[in-house]
């Protein structure tokens, strides 16, 4: 299963978020939830980096683990990526129940 967790402040602002695991919906290579989540969180880091300018707090990046914060002088400039990727994330969530969770954790 695939845990993301979104880094919230204490007002529910997001920070960042938190993708760990694989979904095993299929093989490897063929796993269409993977993939989803995958290409939207690359997408999520790339806006903010290379189009923002914004310099992560933190990141780190392996196989099925992936974290991405930023400071919260930069969540202004970032929230309504975050939020597209957490509408993106429960979409999945919902279509497929068995293989994505998420949730939030206060930072």
């Amino acid at each position: 299963m695939i845990n993301a967790n979104f880094l919230t402040q204490e007002d529910g602002r997001i920070l960042g978020f938190t993708i760990v695991g694989h979904s095993d919906y299929s093989e490897i290579g063929s796993d269409i939830v993977c993939a989803a989540v995958s290409s939207a969180v690359y997408l999520i880091a790339n806006t903010i980096t290379d189009v923002l300018f914004v310099s992560p707090l933190s990141l780190r990046i392996s196989e099925g683990d992936m974290l991405f914060r930023v400071e919260p002088r930069d969540e202004h400039k970032c929230r309504d990526i975050f939020i597209g990727l957490r509408i993106h994330l429960i979409g999945l969530e919902e279509q497929y129940p068995e293989f994505i969770k998420v949730s939030y954790l206060e930072v």
